[in-house]
């Protein structure tokens, strides 16, 4: 391609677009900095190409090319951002790689917009090749080049150059690929499919995976800031360390120490510059003035992470927000992830790690259970709730402010962590719903995820999180997490009760329990609290005070063998023998824990009430779980990475045996069954999930003319931040979708009413369209069924004397429509949930009780019947009390119609259609209003990035 010189000599033509910008994880879990490339890089460019390879060289230029001249350089950093764009990924502020494209004409000589299609071409260090650098900065420069009007990009590469090739042909766009005069040239549109997002995605969950795995699977810990006494932060993290017997090497740092001493038999330097073997985690326990110091000598020494233990960051206030930024920008610049600042710590109780870098005084046991939380108090009473009641764990994560790793990196880990079966998270705050609920949808197909929100209702974040505005309720999305598999709860009991269930028992099949004890009492209160929360509890069967652990082992083998039951809750309360010997719990324990081992696989609960001893006996099976086999001692190698999958881990038939004997065990019969309904309902949600439906295509919809109307609609108010579209535009872009409206004529006079009347047809209504009486039927602002003129002409007048003058009123006279039930179908773009689709009833009583539903765009057709049966008020759509059912299949329909429009075109900022009247055949909108938006630069279908700081 020629590129002429006056061209390259040319001011830039727009302002510098700080939006490019971006942070990002690679494939080895290490972070770079992708920036435009930009005049003042002339000295890093000429750098980053003394350190390519010649092989390089020549494939990038096809030809021996040893050195940049100054036309060169200059051509390469001086971009007009619009025609000719490049991008690099640094890591310490040095280039590591650069891309770059070209505006081309038909002919592939340089050019200026219409033209849509470019030239690309990547240059990637040697030292730095292998870490997926070109694959996410193709990602970055095609989202530029979309931005600017590029649609198709060009790439002429050798035939040896086998990576740049696979990096084209994997990225999953549609291309065409050809070979002349000894070149491969591929052509490929940058338009989004549905592969290149799988793609896309698969390749940011394997990246943020190993981003965490290496902050919990290090050959080598360093503990900044360990006292010289015992005592403080670094001095007990250092204790914790050395007492779990972590299985790599430990080091301990501290200005004051003496080189070659020693501090509790560990390793004691100076400074991490000190450390002679390679370090891969810090943990940072010096004063938050010393952080910046640490982080650069970290940086520069080559470690991957840090802990930051150390407080007086963003949640010491506005100047602590500011270090925290900083904190963050400058531990990226070097490529290290970090758990904190303010963080607990981490545990990973891995053989192969045997890590508890954290102030948690005792190691847990191993276990099953991952454990993230936002809170360290919070984390201390988790930890201290699951050890008391017999479970281990896997991992956990103390994440403090979070400022940089966050719970959707920890969910991109668990989601193939083997050693991980449950998931529990202790949320206060989602940084990104959006993502947050992508994520935890498919971690959910694989393994259950609980979730508890804190600061739900006071409206507040926590000083120390970023979070983006939400303008949804906090009821919406929590209906939104549900509804993406997660299984809500309030408290952190409820989570550790229903993790415990979820941990140690098969998933039910069903809603059907069984209940059995030796208490009729405790029997009927578990049956009301099974209806309470929408079980199916069979008749309770007593088996009086006088039974025997042998009279328990029968009674549940026969009902873990009746095909009528998917569950069964065992109420047991303290028995004395015939010989006024106490029964041993023990011996109950292990007859429960044999009855459910030989019977087909159903989740057992059990509800005791003063039996001391039980829950620690029925517990007793999780600690006899045989370990993996333990990494050599004092392993310098971390433990190798899990193999990345491309479809859900296997958590079935086998993980379940492997826990059928572990029986969860509660002190209220209230809280086993709480627990045992979440279990049924997300067992539900994953069968569903297994077949999710599709998202139709209609054969009447016109998406490329709606798009050219939404560009000239913004066009005319350029300059604002959106508009709502006057009634005849906003019904004729939700006609090109299959959504007629009901045509309204304003009535401003009797006279223009009874005009608009011949004009509809008899019988007509009359309706305020004013902000205050709109959609109020209740407040008497609507006349149905006017017949003829009389009617129509004494209707007005009544609204006259009511309500006050035609120009207040606004009134309209619309044909009348078959009588049916009034809805509402709202879409809303929210900044931080993405696109939300509402449906409810119409009418103040719905609106008073907050009975709406909620689903995220795309909506498929399973969905969408879901959506119209999650009211409560759903009963009058399908004949209540001998009402005829309404058409569900329109609606139905219309709420996918309103989907597509939303999610094709990401302008429309909101729909609302109220009301709707779903007749037994058919449905009318009678009213709509669209509204419009400049799309955001970039949204969750764009390049990978982590959270801006």
């Amino acid at each position: 391609m020629q590129t002429p010189s006056d061209q390259s000599d040319q001011q830039e033509r727009h302002d510098y677009p700080a939006h490019w910008e971006a942070d990002v994880v690679l494939r080895d879990g290490g972070t770079a900095r992708i920036r435009p490339i930009t005049a003042e890089d002339a000295d890093r460019l000429v750098s980053f190409y003394e350190q390519v390879s010649d092989e390089s060289k020549y494939y990038r230029f096809f030809a021996p090319y040893p050195r940049l001249s100054a036309k060169d350089v200059h051509r390469f950093t001086h971009h007009d951002l619009v025609d000719r764009v490049g991008l690099a990924a640094t890591v310490g502020g040095e280039f590591i790689a650069t891309v770059r494209y070209d505006r081309i004409d038909e002919r592939g000589m340089a050019a200026a917009a219409p033209a849509d299609e470019a030239e690309v071409a990547f240059l990637v260090q040697d030292a730095h090749q292998g870490r997926g650098v070109a694959s996410t900065l193709l990602e970055h420069i095609a989202a530029v080049a979309r931005e600017r009007g590029i649609r198709r990009f060009a790439a002429e590469v050798l035939p040896a150059n086998t990576k740049m090739i696979k990096v084209f042909t994997d990225a999953g766009y549609q291309q065409k690929r050809s070979f002349e005069d000894g070149v491969v040239r591929l052509e490929f549109d940058l338009e989004p499919t549905d592969r290149s997002l799988a793609v896309q995605r698969a390749r940011e969950q394997r990246a943020e995976g190993r981003s965490v795995q290496r902050l919990l699977t290090p050959g080598s810990v360093a503990v900044i800031g360990v006292g010289r006494t015992p005592g403080g932060v670094g001095r007990s993290v250092l204790s914790n360390l050395r007492d779990a017997g972590f299985a790599g090497r430990l080091y301990a740092v501290n200005s004051a120490f003496e080189e070659g001493t020693r501090v509790e038999g560990v390793p004691a330097h100076r400074a991490v510059a000190s450390v002679a073997e390679p370090v891969d985690l810090a943990v940072v326990a010096v004063p938050a003035d010393r952080v910046p110091q640490v982080v650069a000598e970290c940086g520069e020494r080559g470690v991957q992470g840090l802990v930051v233990l150390s407080a007086g960051y963003a949640e010491s206030g506005p100047e602590g927000r500011e270090r925290q930024r900083e904190l963050v920008r400058r531990a990226r610049s070097y490529g290290m992830r970090i758990i904190g600042p303010n963080a607990f710590g981490v545990i990973n109780t891995s053989p192969r790690a045997r890590l508890n870098a954290s102030l948690a005084p005792q190691s847990p046991a191993r276990g099953r259970i991952g454990l993230f939380t936002q809170s360290g108090a919070i984390g201390i009473a988790l930890l201290s709730g699951l050890h008391r009641r017999g479970a281990g764990l896997s991992t956990f994560i103390g994440s403090g402010n979070r400022a940089d790793v966050s719970g959707n990196d920890v969910l991109q880990y668990w989601y193939e962590d083997p050693d991980t079966d449950v998931a529990l998270m202790y949320l206060e705050t989602i940084g990104n719903p959006r993502k947050f609920t992508r994520l935890a949808r498919r971690a959910a197909t694989a393994k259950p995820l609980v979730v508890v929100q804190g600061a739900r209702h006071s409206g507040i974040a926590p000083t120390g999180h970023a979070v983006q505005a939400t303008r949804l309720p906090h009821a919406t999305v929590s209906a939104l997490l549900r509804q993406a598999g997660v299984i809500r709860v309030d408290t952190v009991t409820e989570m550790v009760d229903a993790g415990l269930l979820l941990a140690g028992q098969p998933l039910p099949s069903g809603p059907r329990v069984g209940i059995l004890g030796n208490s009729e009492s405790l029997g009927l209160l578990t049956y009301d609290a099974c209806v309470a929360d929408g079980l199916r509890p069979l008749p309770p069967r007593d088996l009086t005070t006088g039974a025997t652990p042998a009279d328990f082992r029968a009674a549940l083998a026969e009902a873990l063998s009746d095909d009528g039951c998917d569950a069964v809750i065992v109420n047991a309360i303290p028995w004395v023998r015939e010989d006024n010997v106490a029964a041993d719990p023990e011996t109950l324990a292990g007859e429960l824990r044999a009855a459910a081992a030989g019977c087909p696989a159903k989740p057992v609960a059990v509800v005791h009430v003063e039996l001391g001893g039980l829950a620690e006996a029925l517990a007793a099976a999780a600690r006899t779980r045989p370990d993996a086999p333990a990494a050599p001692s004092g392993g310098s190698e971390p433990p190798a990475p899990a193999p990345a999958a491309e479809t859900a881990p296997d958590t079935g038939a086998a993980g379940e045996a492997a826990h059928s004997h572990r029986i969860p065990a509660y002190p209220a019969a209230e809280r086993a069954v709480r627990a045992l309904a979440e279990a049924v309902r997300y067992a539900q949600w994953r069968r569903e999930a297994a077949e999710p439906g599709k998202v139709h295509e209609y054969d009447d919809i016109d998406e490329s003319g709606t798009a050219d109307r939404i560009a000239e609609l913004l066009a005319r108010e350029e300059g604002r931040r959106g508009l709502t579209l006057a009634a005849a535009d906003a019904h004729e872009l939700l006609g090109r979708y299959g959504i007629p409206v009901r045509e309204a004529l304003p009535a401003p006079g009797p006279d223009e009413a009874v005009e608009a009347a011949r004009r509809l047809g008899y019988p007509v209504a009359l309706k305020t369209t004013a902000p205050h009486l709109r959609h109020r039927a209740d407040l008497g602002g609507v006349r149905l069924d006017l017949a003829d003129e009389d009617q129509l002409r004494r209707a007005y007048q009544e609204l006259i004397d009511l309500f006050g003058k035609p120009a207040e009123l606004r009134p309209v006279v619309q044909g009348m429509v078959p009588r049916g039930v009034d809805t509402v179908v709202r879409a809303v773009i929210d900044p931080a949930a993405g696109a939300v689709l509402s449906f409810g009833l119409a009418g103040a009583a719905s609106e008073l009780l907050g009975d709406t539903a909620h689903r995220l765009i795309p909506v498929t057709d399973r969905e969408a019947a879901s959506l119209v049966r999650s009211i409560r008020t759903a009963p009058l759509l399908f004949g209540w009390r001998g009402s005829a059912p309404v058409d569900t299949p329109a609606l139905q329909e219309l709420l996918q119609r309103v989907s597509r429009l939303v999610d094709d075109h990401p302008e429309v900022a909101g729909v609302s259609l109220e009301p709707v009247v779903v007749a037994p055949r058919g449905l009318s909108v009678l009213g709509a209003s669209v509204r419009l938006a400049p799309p955001p630069a970039r949204d969750d279908l764009g390049p990978r990035t982590l959270p801006r700081y």
